[in-house]
């Protein structure tokens, strides 16, 4: 017998929380049939791992005895595991078994390895009739819960630490009057439909800075809770960071936040401003950013590749965005890197002034022919000025057009490192190299090097690429 791997490796699970099924494929090469005898784990019954052979299921520890493989022919075997943090050595965390087939001088063997994470739950409670706990949001009910600062199990669930990763089932509420705090170095992995929202008189705070390895130690990182490889880029794996009306003073600062339906979701925060500074937003389902009557400050900002938008100005409102990246090269020909109205979406007389939208020093980018898309309605305001772009678009008043774009770079490819695995790195042959005003200069980029005079647009410092994705 042949085997499609020696070992089979099951990535990354949470404690007590179901694999991914992993598939192993056994070949008999022969021009005669085989039966083996027994197919087994080494564990038996204490087992964490369950298996299917060519269709036959089996509880842990089944043993499969008898198993014919035609002459020529394959079999399948799929394999699944759910552990917790004390089945793995303690000092590697990995959880291994062994699949036996055979006994004695003629038995054969495949590994199995899987890294068990331990975990902090936070999830809403169960009532007493079997349903779940609901917040409200907007006068809609949506299952989730309140984080308390006072919680017997896990502390203070304001404060998010680095000390163990968080899994958040729902929607994770902060009360009012009340901070979230995220501390450098956190990771929060989100299940389906789940995410953050920050009410009335309640705050966010997400506190990371400059890492200095490529773990990313000192950066906060939000993301689905399917640790599998091939869910390493699929968007939409859960909800977003809410920052609801009347939530106020919001900051994020070196943030990462990738494959959600919508990255960050602005309304009417208050009237504040939010600061939001060296964050990447990946691969969101609608937006990166969806901003509704919002303040926000903006800068070292990259967003690469959303379904409508990374960014969306709209209902009005008042931004500033500064060295910052937005590049969408998702496949939809509806897609932009950047939107601006002075409508709420999806309506076409609810309307509120756009005060202003300011980019400078900044990379607007798409696959298709317009990258930047303006909808305004008449009779409002609609303040915008882009200073020292590279700005992609068909609109040919744009040169003409010294009131609303200054010092614009027009239709040319900024020559990213490699969109597809969000490397929106330039290098000196890029057309935004050196271009950018020096009065808007932010000293460092989103990665803490320093730039120079004049700068480069966007949000990373130019640097040598060895080896260039052509």
């Amino acid at each position: 017998m042949f085997f499609s791997r020696d070992t089979v490796y099951l990535d990354t699970v949470f404690k007590n929380i179901g694999s991914s099924t992993y598939q192993l494929k056994v070949y008999n090469k022969s021009k005669k049939d085989i039966s083996i005898p027994t197919i087994q784990f080494k564990n038996g019954l204490n087992s964490k791992y369950r298996m299917s052979v060519d269709g036959m299921s089996g509880t842990n520890g089944r043993v499969f005895s008898n198993v014919t493989l035609l002459a020529k022919d394959s079999l399948f075997i799929f394999i699944e595991t759910t552990a917790d943090i004390s089945d793995a050595d303690p000092k590697s965390f990995l959880y291994t078994d062994k699949i036996l087939f055979d006994t004695g001088p003629n038995q054969q063997v495949v590994d199995l390895v899987t890294l068990i994470k331990d975990a902090i739950f936070l999830y809403p409670s169960k009532n007493a009739d079997g349903s779940k706990e609901t917040i409200t949001i907007e006068d809609k009910n949506i299952e989730g819960f309140y984080l308390n600062e006072n919680d017997p199990e896990n502390g203070n669930e304001l404060i998010f630490t680095k000390q163990k990763p968080y899994v958040i089932y729902g929607y994770a509420s902060v009360p009012e009057h009340k901070t979230v705090q995220f501390q450098a170095g956190t990771r929060v992995y989100f299940h389906a439909n789940s995410g953050i929202y920050v009410g009335k008189n309640a705050t966010l705070q997400i506190n990371g800075f400059v890492s200095t390895t490529e773990f990313l130690e000192h950066e906060i990182i939000f993301e689905g809770d399917r640790l599998e490889s091939n869910y390493d880029d699929i968007a939409g794996q859960w909800g977003k960071i809410w920052l609801g009306k009347g939530s106020l003073n919001n900051s994020i600062n070196h943030l990462t936040l990738k494959n959600a339906t919508e990255g960050l979701y602005i309304q009417n925060t208050n009237k504040t401003i939010t600061l939001i500074k060296n964050t990447q937003i990946y691969n969101c389902v609608n937006y990166g950013i969806l901003a509704e009557n919002a303040k926000i400050k903006g800068s070292n900002i990259a967003i690469n590749n959303s379904g409508k938008a990374n960014l969306f100005c709209s209902f009005g409102g008042n931004y500033e965005f500064t060295h910052c990246t937005f590049n969408n090269n998702w496949n939809n020909y509806n897609q932009v890197a950047v939107s601006i109205s002075n409508l709420k979406e999806n309506t076409s007389n609810d309307t509120n002034d756009l005060l202003e939208a300011a980019f400078n020093n900044c990379i607007i980018y798409s696959t298709y022919a317009d990258a930047l898309r303006l909808n305004k309605a008449a009779n409002v305001t609609f303040n915008y000025k882009f200073t020292n772009c590279l700005l992609k678009s068909s609109n040919k008043e744009i040169g003409a057009d010294s009131e609303h774009y200054a010092n614009i770079i027009l239709n040319e490819s900024p020559q990213f490192l490699n969109v597809t695995k969000n490397q929106l790195y330039i290098d000196r042959t890029s057309s935004a190299f050196a271009k950018g005003y020096p009065a808007y200069l932010i000293s460092a980029d989103i990665l803490g090097n320093t730039r120079t005079l004049p700068p480069d647009l966007g949000a990373y410092q130019s640097r040598d690429f060895p080896e260039k994705k052509k």
